[in-house]
Order: structure tokens, then C-alpha cells, then sequence
């Protein structure tokens, strides 16, 4: 048994986590720590809490003593760290929280985890877990190979410089004091529980609400697209498997161009409106009601600041060592991802200005 802290656990990604980690090795504690700022959302993990299936501490990953106090009660010796401030465009206007929340709070965390693993009893079983970014790398060219593990950090924005920053600190715990650490470089997850300000969760919401679908510049930004439960068992496969000190890509093998994704999930929801008559009377804004195409509402938008060309990363380490796959296909995850909105209105809609 195990007893795992996970910091930003109210979050998109932490969330689907808990649920994959409950279902999958229900006999660990899950110790929760999340501020529940503006993407922090605890109707996402109520469920858990209601069967006691995990502790709930609202709390900055920044603050010393509320950390070491839960490294101390709980005899912490997992830490998953999604907690972070992950949104470029919020980056961009507001750079300060993202050094506090994804430095700072990061080396809190690694503080706290060296005095009580490698203090005065020291704890050899132990996983300190951090979850990063492929934004890391920088920008690819069209006609460039995905980034390895192996390739230079090259950050373009405040987001993606801070968790490179956060990176290199994980990496010299591991090297200069002995902890047991592991990373992960996460391709664009997409999923259940995504905050509505995202590009797929907003495109979802838009349609749902006839609002316009904004599309950066021409549209032909790519991203690598990673269903979140099949980064949540990749998450799984380093922490039980993965080596100490190691970092490993999870990436979902899957390059889509905005406008072309933005497409996809517009013909999924006309068809899911073709298919179920009773969707109209629930989201009557919706253009499919009026037998519009959802397509119509898209809208191209000026170009964001340093907005990087393209994302990708290679998964062949992490295939090798662990036999890594991602198991759901694009357009299948987009179908699951679009149900899971129109089935839970009460949760996004909240989070939308309505």
C-alpha cells in the first residue's frame, strides 16, 4: 500500500488521475492538495470523496508547513505533482502566478520530500512524480522528426519557461541529493473534466451554446492530441515501472492541425444531434437545431504571441522500456469526450458565464 499525495488534484489532468488510480489500485491513499483556483473544480472529484476513496486538503503546493504537515500525517511516500498554472494565453498577461505555482510550489514540494525521505530515517521506497509539458521543447518545423527526451529545452512563452524550470529542478534533487524522481513530457491532453477555456472543451461548449469557434491565425497550428486516461496509464506504467531519474514522453502518437480538429468535433456533434432528437430542446442555440452545420460558427481570430508552430514528441523510449501504447483512437476520444459534455451540463456550465 501506498500513500500518494497529488497535488492539483481538483484539475483536468489530477482528476482523471485519481479516478484511473482509485479504480486501478484502490487499496492506496490518495491524499488530495489543491488551491481550487480558477481550473481547480471539486465537483470532479466529489465522487471519490463521498466513498472515502480520497482525503481532500485545500491548500497551495507553495506553502511549507501545510505540505510538510501532510508529508508528516498522512506518511507520504508517492507525490504525483500536476499541480501547475497551465494556460498560455494566461501566461502571457499574467506571468506571475505560473513562476510562483510552477517553480516555486515545485521546489516546496521537493523540499518537503527531501527532509522526510532522505532525513534522519531515511526512506527508501519512495517516488517524488512530475508532470510536465511537450511546450518544453519549443517549436518543431513542419518536416522536423518529435522531440526525444533527449533534445534541448528551447521554452517560448512564460508557461512553458516556468515548467522547463521546474523541470531542471527535479532533476537536480535526483542528482545532487539522492531522491528518487521521475518526469513525464505530456503531449495536448483532451478529455472529461477539461476546463471550458481549452480548445477542445470551448469548441465543444461554443457549439453547444451557438457562440463562435475562434481559430488562431490560418488554423494550421499542429498539436500532438493524448486522450487524458491514456496518459494516466502511462502515468502508471513510470511510477510502478519507470526508472529513478529518468524523464519519459507520453505523447498520443496523433498530429492534428487546429482547424482540421476544430472540424472533427463539429461533425461529431451534427451527428450526435442527427441521432438524438431530444438534444435540441436541451441546447436549442445549437446551429445543428436550426439544420446548420456546426462548421458555420468557425471564426479566424489575430495570432496570439509566440504561438508555436507545432508540438510533437516521440514515444519510442517509454514504448521500449514499458511498453507504452495509447489505446483510444482520435476520432474515437473526441466522440467520447463530446458525450461526456452533453451528459454533464451541471458541471461545465457553471464554468461558462451562464
Amino acid at each position: 500500500m501506498s500513500n500518494l499525495l497529488v497535488t492539483g488534484g481538483a484539475g483536468f489532468i489530477g482528476s482523471n488521475f485519481l479516478h484511473y488510480w482509485s479504480k486501478h489500485h484502490p487499496d492506496d491513499q490518495l491524499i488530495v492538495l489543491d488551491a481550487l483556483t480558477y481550473a481547480g473544480n471539486l465537483p470532479s472529484i466529489q465522487p471519490l470523496l463521498d466513498r472515502e476513496a480520497a482525503v481532500f486538503v485545500k491548500g497551495s503546493i507553495c506553502d511549507q508547513p501545510l505540505v510538510e504537515r501532510l508529508f508528516l500525517e498522512y506518511a507520504v511516500d508517492v507525490v504525483v505533482n500536476f499541480a501547475a498554472e497551465s494556460h498560455v494565453d494566461r501566461s502571457i498577461t499574467g506571468p506571475d502566478a505560473f513562476i510562483d505555482t510552477n517553480i516555486v510550489g515545485t521546489h516546496t514540494l521537493l523540499k518537503a520530500a527531501r527532509k522526510f525521505w532522505l532525513g534522519q530515517n531515511t526512506l527508501d521506497q519512495h517516488r517524488f512524480h512530475h508532470i510536465s509539458t511537450d511546450e518544453v521543447f519549443g517549436s518543431l518545423m513542419p518536416d522536423e522528426a518529435p522531440f526525444k527526451e533527449s533534445n534541448k529545452y528551447l521554452p517560448n512563452s512564460p508557461y512553458s519557461a516556468s515548467k522547463a524550470a521546474s523541470d531542471h529542478l527535479v532533476r537536480a534533487y535526483h542528482h545532487t541529493y539522492g531522491l528518487n524522481v521521475t518526469t513525464s513530457n505530456c503531449s495536448n491532453n483532451y478529455g472529461p473534466f477539461h476546463f471550458p477555456e481549452k480548445l477542445i472543451p470551448l469548441c465543444i461548449t461554443n457549439i453547444l451554446k451557438g457562440r463562435t469557434l475562434p481559430i488562431y491565425g490560418d488554423g494550421k497550428n499542429i498539436r500532438d492530441w493524448l486522450f487524458v486516461e491514456d496518459h494516466c496509464r502511462g502515468i502508471d506504467l513510470v511510477l510502478t515501472q519507470g526508472r529513478a531519474g529518468e524523464t519519459y514522453n507520453i505523447g498520443g502518437n496523433n498530429e492534428w492541425d487546429n482547424l482540421s480538429l476544430v472540424k472533427l468535433i463539429c461533425e461529431v456533434v451534427d451527428r450526435a444531434f442527427s441521432e438524438n432528437g431530444s438534444l435540441n430542446t436541451v441546447f436549442p442555440a445549437c446551429p445543428a437545431v436550426q439544420g446548420l452545420k456546426c462548421q458555420s460558427l468557425i471564426e479566424f481570430v489575430p495570432d496570439r504571441p509566440g504561438h508555436d508552430r507545432r508540438y510533437a514528441i516521440s514515444t519510442d523510449k517509454i514504448a521500449t522500456e514499458l511498453n507504452y501504447r495509447p489505446q483510444t483512437t482520435f476520432e474515437e476520444g473526441i466522440k467520447k469526450t463530446v458525450q461526456w459534455y452533453l451528459d454533464n451540463r451541471s458541471w461545465w456550465q457553471p464554468l461558462t458565464n451562464d
